[in-house]
């Protein structure tokens, strides 16, 4: 089974790589000490490979790591191992990107082209999976269903994240699926921007040429101080996981001068109510 690293994956990750800097040694040297080989070290340091804790209390030795430092991270690696809800769907996600936005406090994203999967209609979504994914069979488009479905209890927890979506214009006259369904999806954004934790605005045609033309993109931000800001880009030739704090800063900018061209939120939901009265 394909392992999809947590936030606590990357988080050990990034310890046991500034670990092994501060010894001074190699990915090599400390292969030839554990008797491991190099590209064993190399996934742990770049969260290819689920941490055993056993491991990682061998690492933890041999950079004379002691307690209670090492004991937070035997337990870190134990919580990063463990698998969420998301392990069920490995055939569905093919990336991270779920495992790491079900740890997000705060979720950014510019969707030009279509509603943001948290806040797609079932019906909206069969539309896009079907059109979108060119799957074999109406079982792997109900399977589909059932776990962006799960995704989406997301926004229903206690603890739900903040989401701020920013859609362009065309989503809103875009009608996937035809305009009953169109009119469905867009009362349900409605109800949605009336959730405390969901901001959603609208970049209209006005904009003309702006900051988010390059495509869609999101910021997931963590509560811990020690898990940095990460931009996702999804493409179809692959998913792209940005950390350095140059192209976190860089997308965060994107991001407001998005959010200074569009519409306030107030003002946005007044647009979706008059796309919806006015669709066919």
């Amino acid at each position: 089974m394909t392992y999809r690293p947590t936030v606590r994956g990357r988080r050990l990750a990034r310890e046991l790589r500034k670990l092994r800097e501060d010894q001074g040694l190699t990915l090599q040297e400390v292969a030839d000490r554990l008797n491991w080989s190099r590209a064993t070290v190399s996934r742990l340091e770049t969260s290819q490979t689920r941490p055993r804790p056993g491991d990682i209390a061998d690492i933890l030795d041999l950079y004379g790591v002691t307690s209670p430092a090492r004991d937070a991270l035997i337990t870190l690696a134990r919580q990063a191992g463990q698998r969420g809800w998301w392990t069920a769907y490995q055939d569905v996600f093919a990336g991270s990107y779920v495992a790491l936005e079900d740890e997000a406090s705060h979720i950014r994203t510019w969707d030009p082209q279509l509603i943001h999967g948290l806040l797609q209609t079932e019906q909206y979504s069969r539309t896009v999976i079907t059109a979108g994914r060119l799957l074999p069979g109406q079982e792997d488009i109900e399977r589909r269903i059932a776990a962006r479905k799960i995704r989406q209890a997301l926004l229903d927890r206690t603890n739900a994240p903040m989401l701020h979506v920013i859609f362009d214009e065309a989503v809103l006259h875009r009608h996937i699926g035809g305009p009953a369904v169109m009119r469905s999806q867009l009362s349900a954004l409605l109800s949605a921007a009336n959730r405390p934790s969901v901001t959603i605005q609208i970049l209209p045609y006005a904009a003309e040429a702006h900051a988010g033309l390059d495509g869609r993109f999101t910021i997931l931000s963590y509560p811990d101080p020690a898990d940095p800001d990460i931009a996702y880009v999804e493409g179809t030739m692959g998913d792209v996981y940005l950390e350095s704090a140059e192209a976190i800063a860089k997308h965060r900018d994107r991001f407001s001068r998005i959010e200074e061209a569009a519409l306030s939120p107030e003002d946005s939901a007044h647009l979706i109510a008059e796309a919806a009265r006015s669709s066919p």
